[in-house]
């Protein structure tokens, strides 16, 4: 009848949708366009079996797909990840000492999936963009070598794991990863791994050195030793870079991301400068008081020696050295000296009285034993010699020829500074009455008298006799004509015939003449 006609249509369009679009249909469409791909390209038996195994496979384990959770909350996905997976990856020996938040950042992002017996899932040579982690089952690690021979390596187990070497070294992989019976694995992507790392770039340092440490017992980990050490030294450099930026850049907010999470604060870049170097340097007072609450090293310095207290007191930030000073940070520098002499040389007094108010000592001396005192007066630089002055620097210095700073100020020239630094003089022997002569004892000059004149021809020239300079001119004349047996001798002659009558005009070594004033 025609009611049994329609039932009947009814029911078989009912079945038919039923059918269309389930998993049994879309495996079905998936094997028959396989099976076209295959013959078309007239792929082997072997390779087709590996392909109908997998599939089918896939097809019977297909309850572990994402899409079965797909309308599931991504909250209880996680938990639920954590609770099946968790176990497996923190057992691993890579992970060993990560923190929670780490292991808890893969759980969440692996993909379960099943593997035949016979199945190559990573070849020698290629480049890894998967990390697997073994739950069941068991795999072999194959060396090929030049002959095409193969050798196991080792055995792959549960809580052990690949393509790790490859991925974190970014080297090829090392070896043939097989399948020797039914597995169960779970899978990372390289970016994600990556995207992790960047995060808890700490838990990565541990990792690098988990895999490090493991190669003693760990054959393929061992051969490759150089490449990780290498590895992880790029690491550390990359991440001292990215720590100076923040510091360099005022970037507080990053910086305390990237400490908090395990970065160093006193790691220093290629010219030995640690954040709080340049966080001085740029007058960053907030990042300076964030690093000294950390605990850096606030007397750190670079490969110039430069500390943070100098860098900002050269570029006159001096809230930022204020701040230093409060927790102790005293001013000291290599070859203080030199410094100061070139920056007395360059004129800047604003750094001059900046240097000096954080206790540099004024009568540091160069390599030629020349004060900043020395420098300012050979220059007339009147400001400066003023400066140094008031900060107690001495006028009786000596250099390596003998010479004080009122040398250089006569030799100079300017009326101005030779009068300041005779005050000065005059001021310091009234405080210190005994500061001439003890200076004089501590360094005694000494010259050469000969009893000629210096233009006298070889024939009449004889030989002189050395002596320490005494107080006066009277004095020399006397002690020279004894010693040399002159008693005519009664004038004392430069190398140039100029007739010398103030002691201070003698320098240290310098070779005088004793001539009788009719000569």
């Amino acid at each position: 009848s025609f009611d049994m006609i329609l039932g009947a249509y009814l029911i078989g369009n009912m079945t038919a949708l039923i059918v269309k679009g389930s998993k049994t249909e879309r495996f079905r469409d998936k094997m028959t366009d396989l099976i076209k791909y295959m013959n078309r390209n007239r792929l082997g038996r072997d390779i087709r079996d590996q392909i109908n195994g997998h599939l089918r496979l896939q097809y019977e384990s297909s309850y572990t797909e994402a899409a079965v959770l797909q309308d599931i909350p991504i909250s209880i996905r996680a938990k639920i990840s954590q609770t099946l997976y968790k176990s497996y990856i923190e057992n691993v020996s890579l992970f060993q000492g990560c923190s929670s938040e780490f292991i808890n950042q893969i759980v969440v992002r692996v993909h379960e999936e099943f593997f035949l017996p016979g199945e190559v899932i990573m070849e020698q040579g290629n480049v890894a963009d998967q990390l697997y982690f073994v739950c069941h089952g068991m795999l072999e690690e194959v060396g090929t070598g030049e002959d095409g021979s193969e050798e196991t390596v080792s055995l792959l187990q549960p809580n052990s794991l690949f393509g790790e070497i490859s991925i974190l070294c970014n080297i090829p992989q090392p070896y043939t990863v097989r399948v020797c019976e039914l597995c169960r694995l779970l899978r990372l992507d390289k970016q994600s791994f990556s995207n992790i790392l960047e995060i808890y770039f700490h838990d990565g340092r541990k990792i690098l050195n988990n895999l490090l440490e493991g190669k003693e017992s760990n054959l393929r980990v061992k051969q490759l030793a150089s490449d990780i050490t290498f590895h992880i030294g790029k690491q550390e450099a990359e991440l001292a870079l990215r720590v100076n930026s923040a510091a360099y850049h005022g970037d507080l907010y990053e910086l305390k991301s990237l400490i908090r999470a395990g970065a160093d604060p006193n790691k220093t870049d290629y010219d030995g400068r640690s954040p709080l170097n340049l966080a001085a340097s740029r007058g960053y007072e907030d990042i300076t008081r964030f690093l000294i609450q950390e605990g850096v090293d606030i007397n750190l310095s670079d490969n110039f020696g430069n500390t943070p207290l100098l860098e900002a007191i050269k570029n006159g930030h001096d809230r930022v050295a204020s701040l230093l000073v409060k927790e102790g940070v005293s001013l000291n520098i290599d070859d203080a000296g030199n410094f100061l002499c070139v920056a007395v040389a360059k004129g800047d007094s604003d750094f001059l009285k900046r240097v000096l108010s954080n206790g540099i000592d004024p009568n540091s001396k160069d390599y030629d034993h020349r004060t900043p005192l020395h420098v300012a007066a050979s220059e007339g630089l009147y400001v400066m010699a003023k400066l140094l002055l008031e900060a107690g620097a001495s006028v009786f210095s000596k250099d390596r020829w003998g010479n004080t700073p009122l040398d250089e100020g006569r030799m100079c020239g300017s009326k101005n500074m030779i009068k300041l630094l005779e005050d000065a003089k005059s001021a310091q022997l009234s405080e210190f009455p005994d500061s001439q002569e003890i200076i004089d004892k501590m360094h005694p000059r000494k010259c050469t008298v000969f009893p000629f004149h210096p233009w006298d021809p070889k024939e009449h020239r004889r030989h002189g006799i050395v002596l320490w300079i005494p107080h006066t001119i009277e004095e020399l004349i006397k002690t020279a004509a004894e010693q040399l047996n002159f008693p005519c001798g009664s004038c004392i002659l430069s190398e140039d015939a100029g007739k010398i009558l103030d002691m201070d005009m003698i320098g240290d070594g310098q070779k005088l003449y004793l001539i009788s004033e009719k000569h």
